[in-house]
């Protein structure tokens, strides 16, 4: 079950980066043509891709934020005289995570500017 949904969750986010990054590299003249035609089909489509990059990037860092706290957690309840070593290295890895997801949100947020 579990490679299995290993397996999964690397195919959907594997496409998920696909449609992101297809909506983050249209060129200007594309644009121009859009709203020349009227059509606001692409605006949707980029407002979809930054609220799925953002859940994505949200879910990604909440279970690796997870797994990294309770690797430290077990380590410390192994060896309570390790609690200060293993602390900040965590306090760091937890930060580096949440930075990439802070990354997501700038994209995100870039990408909705695209719209108006």
């Amino acid at each position: 079950m579990k490679r299995t949904y290993k397996i999964l969750s690397t195919v959907v986010t594997f496409f998920s980066v696909l449609l992101i990054s297809n909506m983050a590299f249209a060129d200007a003249e594309s644009e121009k043509a859009t709203k020349l035609a009227g059509l606001a089909a692409n605006y949707g489509l980029i407002a979809l891709a930054a609220g799925l990059g953002l859940g994505l990037a949200a879910l990604g860092g909440g279970l690796a934020q997870g797994r990294a706290a309770a690797a430290a957690l077990d380590g410390i309840a192994r060896n309570p005289g390790a609690a200060g070593q293993i602390r900040g290295p965590m306090i760091l890895g937890l930060a580096l995570i949440e930075s990439l997801v802070i990354y997501s949100l700038i994209i995100g947020f870039i990408l909705v500017g695209k719209i108006g």
